[in-house]
Order: structure tokens, then sequence, then C-alpha cells
């Protein structure tokens, strides 16, 4: 288990799958604006969910976020596109809505970028958002990324292109 502040990443069990599901894959909103690929209905009895329980890949570190305080179940957190040619990755989190707005999401984005860098030797950490998602940008920004640029018009969501942002952190710039 990886500790933060606030937060813990541990390796996803069965009984987080429905939960997760539910609240981030059928809030159909929200995922429409984290993933490029366009929602569609999956039951969660399909064996599919994107929150299934996987076993580990080279390119790919998928945790669930658990509340210190509690335990409870935040969200999910993972590292993706993993390249250990060029030690880099992409990082990713979503928080259930009962968990977003206390200060989650930094944490969970500090504790990934000590695993990326620290266990897993990479030297660069990025992450795309939509250049409207204060909440992510805020949270990376208090976590060390820079802005690396804008990609105009490179996301459709809800029937119109929108801008997405690209920022990155290199392990040389971390201040924590």
């Amino acid at each position: 288990m990886l500790l933060g502040e606030k937060v813990a990443l541990r390796a996803r069990i069965e009984s987080d799958v429905p939960v997760l599901h539910e609240e981030l894959y059928g809030d159909v909103a929200t995922r429409s604006r984290a993933d490029s690929r366009p929602w569609q209905p999956v039951p969660l009895e399909s064996g599919q969910s994107p929150y299934r329980v996987s076993p580990p890949s080279e390119d790919a570190a998928v945790f669930s976020v658990v509340e210190r305080a509690g335990g409870a179940l935040a969200g999910e957190a993972l590292l993706w596109g993993i390249d250990t040619h060029n030690r880099s990755a992409h990082l990713g989190i979503s928080l259930r809505p009962s968990c977003r707005g206390r200060g989650l999401g930094v944490d969970t984005v500090r504790v990934l970028c000590r695993y990326g860098f620290e266990t897993r030797g990479l030297h660069r950490l990025q992450l795309e958002t939509l250049a409207d998602n204060a909440a992510m940008i805020g949270a990376a920004e208090r976590a060390g990324f820079a802005l690396d640029g804008t990609l105009r018009g490179a996301a459709w969501v809800s029937g119109r292109f929108v801008d997405e942002v690209v920022l990155g952190l290199l392990a040389g710039d971390r201040s924590d």
C-alpha cells in the first residue's frame, strides 16, 4: 500500500468494482469528459467494466484510492502507457463525487508521482485533461506539474470539440 497524507493507494479488490462502476462509469457526463473513447452502456455483470480487477501489466499500474481516515473507497488512480525505454508514463485519477473538493486529488497525484519516480524509476509523468477541468489542473499544479501546452480542439465531448491541456513533471523538478 502506498501512503499519502490523506489517501492510500492499494490494489483494486472485487468489492471496489461495483462502487466504482456505478459512481464513476455510470456518471455519463463526467466519464465522457474523462475518456477519449465514446461512452457506451456496459453492464457490470458483463465482466467488461473498466474497473474490473485485472492481472498486473508492464504498461499500467492501477490502484484504488482509499481515505486514510476510515478506509473508505475514494476512487481510482493509475499510471498508464508506461514506457520503460523513455522512462515516462501518463497519470490519471478519478474520485467518487462525495470525495471531491477535499484535497484528496492532490494527495493522490503526489502519491502516484512518488510511485512513478521512486518505485518505477520514471523520468517524466504527464497528464492530459480538458482545458476547463480546473480541479485536475489545480491538483496537478499543486503537485508540481507545469503546463506543457494546449491541444486546440483535440477532444470531442458532448457534441463539440474542446481544448485539452498537457501538463508534465520531471523527476528532477519535484519539490516533495
